[in-house]
């Protein structure tokens, strides 16, 4: 699957063209590599997000083409969340 369409059915970016925009950006890295939106994602796939103003680590746990709300977040399991301390200007 898409790493675009990934992050929008899984309800982590809840838009695809955001989720596409943040990967071209080069804020979202897949095992540790810079990845776009064409980029394919499967189960195992650890992802690296940087949006807003924390840093999301995710583990890929499954993939499907639709899912309800309330079954999106069985698609991932969150590794590590932090925020990003921005300087004060």
């Amino acid at each position: 699957m898409r790493l675009d369409k990934f992050l929008k059915v899984s309800r982590i970016i809840k838009r695809r063209t955001v989720a596409k925009e943040v990967a071209d950006k080069g804020r979202i890295l897949v095992n540790n590599r810079p990845a776009k939106s064409s980029t394919d994602v499967k189960v195992g796939d650890e992802m690296t997000i940087q949006f807003g103003n924390k840093t999301l680590v995710i583990r890929i746990e499954k993939i499907v083409d639709t899912t309800k709300k309330d079954e999106a977040k069985e698609m991932y399991t969150i590794v590590s969340e932090t925020a990003i301390e921005r300087d004060p200007e």
